[in-house]
């Protein structure tokens, strides 16, 4: 047992005293509910969960899962992490909401320390939100305020990447790519091109003084992990700044040490203006941010030009710092580069595996065939919690503490989970 997995033993909360079972509790009877009480837009859920420990969660009926999601790459320490659930507690029952007419010592600290685990430069500023689209939301915002207009240049394109996912919010869905999201939904905000993934060529064909933004996620996470090439950054960087645009890094999935590093761009050698967090920032605790490098970014966003009631509230920015510091302190970050290795290197052993993506415990690895969502539901079977970004390609994105051993289970567990898949077809 490593030093951060924690015992599978846990107590029962005391909020299943406020759900009323109603005679039924077993999957079926929720899911009956579920189906006559919430919107459908997620569709049908696979299971209903009712506790986790660690890297695993079990649902109503009893079965447990090894969580290799790890809620969308947002459990970065798994599920009732005790150090995380005490700090979380004790602020709760300190101080829980204040607005933000004030601030508080919690959100004070987790901005410093963002700025410091991002190598911010002096005058860079950080801005809480709720989720990850509302932190590219401000982004947005951040971008259109870079509009030229007191050089008489109007700026008012925005560039994005086919296979780009940055959110389902209106300003988030205009950089999103996938057609199927934003159809239902248009016209989109205006000013938004997605040019081609990867091409160096085509993003210096585009990017002129009449751009206010470059919107990039280091690996497309939604697209199939799918990272971006050698020098594509360090590319865009260098065009952005002869044009004067804004070099924005969507960090939501990549950031908080997902990637074995603190940011999947810290490598590139470059500073962005703009970064977007969120996710594993909160360790499952909703908090997002967008960070601006440098007192002129900083400064485009005024008073009264952005805001949010709940962005920064001293429980959210409370999990944040104790999520942190827990990654820091227990060595987190060797973890994740140790096993998301071990498993990079072992999956192209496995029958039906033709490529193998990513970095960290970020990880996509494609089949030979368009079994993908019928292997989700195989794993699940199997108790193995995984995910299907599209047809023949599986998204791993476990919680940070994922352990060796565990990883083996999965492992040894795939063949016959996608022969089970085919089996199916």
């Amino acid at each position: 047992m490593s030093n951060f997995e924690q015992s599978a033993v846990v107590e029962q909360s005391p909020v299943v005293e406020l759900v009323e079972t109603k005679g039924h509790s077993s999957g079926a009877d929720w899911l009956a509910r579920y189906s006559s009480s919430l919107m459908g837009v997620f569709g049908t859920p696979q299971r209903v969960l009712v506790r986790g420990a660690g890297c695993l969660v079990w649902d109503a009926d009893g079965k447990e899962y090894l969580d290799l999601l790890g809620g969308i790459a947002v459990n970065a320490l798994g599920h009732a992490h005790p150090f995380v659930t005490s700090v979380i507690s004790s602020q709760l029952a300190t101080l829980g909401h204040v607005s933000n007419f004030f601030t508080s010592p919690t959100q004070i600290a987790l901005a410093e320390k963002l700025l410091e685990l991002s190598a911010a430069p002096a005058g860079s500023k950080v801005f809480f939100t709720n989720s990850g689209t509302e932190a590219n939301e401000a982004a947005f915002k951040l971008a259109r305020r870079n509009s030229g207009t007191e050089s008489g240049k109007p700026r008012t394109r925005i560039i994005a990447l086919e296979g780009a996912f940055h959110g389902r919010t209106m300003g988030a869905l205009a950089l999103t790519a996938k057609e199927a999201y934003r159809e239902p939904f248009e016209p989109m905000p205006g000013g938004v091109e997605h040019i081609p993934f990867g091409d160096i060529e085509a993003l210096r064909n585009a990017v002129d003084d009449t751009v206010a933004a470059v919107f990039l996620e280091p690996i497309q996470g939604e697209a199939g992990v799918r990272p971006l090439p050698a020098g594509y950054l360090k590319a865009a960087r260098e065009f952005t700044a002869e044009a004067g645009a804004l070099l924005i890094l969507d960090e939501v999935q990549t950031g908080i040490a997902r990637t074995g590093k603190w940011l999947a761009s810290e490598d590139a050698g470059i500073v962005p203006d703009a970064i977007t967090l969120a996710k594993g920032l909160g360790g499952g605790f909703p908090i997002g941010a967008l960070v601006t490098f440098g007192a002129q970014t900083s400064s485009l966003l005024s008073a009264g030009q952005h805001g949010t009631t709940f962005g920064g509230n001293p429980v959210a920015t409370a999990a944040a710092l104790a999520t942190l510091h827990a990654i820091e302190s227990q060595h987190v970050l060797d973890n994740v580069r140790a096993v998301g290795e071990h498993i990079r290197q072992a999956l192209p052993a496995v029958d039906g595996v033709t490529e193998v993506r990513g970095e960290g415990l970020l990880i996509g690895f494609d089949l030979d065939a368009d079994v993908a969502p019928a292997a989700v539901t195989a794993a699940l079977d199997a108790g193995f919690i995984i995910n299907s970004p599209g047809p023949r390609t599986i998204r791993l994105a476990p919680p940070l503490i994922l352990t060796t051993e565990q990883a083996d289970r999965f492992l040894a567990a795939l063949p016959a989970i996608l022969q089970t898949a085919k089996d199916a077809q």
